[in-house]
């Protein structure tokens, strides 16, 4: 897996294409932050006897496509002002920031690969360039030295390729929004 923390920079690069409204908001920023951390939640599940390979095991049911597009709808339904009109917009990208965490899995050179298609298939993928070195699970075996070379490899291949994303959708969504402004300030009435 990639580590949280990375999961965490690709929350806050995608959160860019969110509505200004809604990047100044730290309660959207604490959902999509919590989308793209909680697949991992099924690490749990070792301590229950849950296998990794198993459908509810690491990478499985909760790195599924199904399980980012609840968790997405769910946390957009959840914040302030979600019965706007354009709150699928909002649970649309909370989806993706939730679906990420899988495909940065699959970027990673470890594991058994992620259940995407999980309940339905339970087939686990890799994307076939896989540059990301895989996180150790557990709090001890990350903050060692594996961890440190963990983190200095997802800078370069996640924190900085985020950055730039994260630039860029700042930039799109603030000419789109401006845009928008402009027009239903020119609107009578």
């Amino acid at each position: 897996m990639a580590s949280l923390i990375s999961h965490a920079v690709v929350a806050a690069a995608l959160g860019q294409a969110a509505p200004a409204r809604d990047r100044g908001d730290r309660r959207f920023w604490t959902a999509a932050v919590l989308c793209s951390c909680l697949p991992d939640a099924d690490v749990l599940g070792f301590l229950f006897g849950v296998r990794y390979g198993d459908l509810w095991g690491h990478r499985g049911m909760t790195h599924s496509l199904l399980f980012a597009a609840v968790v997405g709808i769910a946390a957009a339904a959840a914040l302030p002002d979600s019965r706007r009109r354009d709150g699928w917009k909002l649970a649309a990208l909370l989806t993706l920031i939730t679906a990420s965490h899988g495909f940065l899995d699959a970027f990673t050179d470890g594991g058994l690969g992620v259940a995407f298609f999980s309940p339905f298939d339970r087939t686990r993928y890799f994307f076939p360039w896989r540059p990301v070195r895989v996180s150790p699970i557990g709090i001890l075996p990350f903050f060692s030295r594996t961890g440190l070379n963990v983190l200095l490899n997802e800078a370069g291949w996640i924190w900085l390729p985020s950055l730039a994303l994260g630039a860029l959708l700042r930039a799109v969504f603030a000419r789109s929004n401006a845009a928008e402004k402009i027009s239903s300030d020119r609107r009578p009435g």
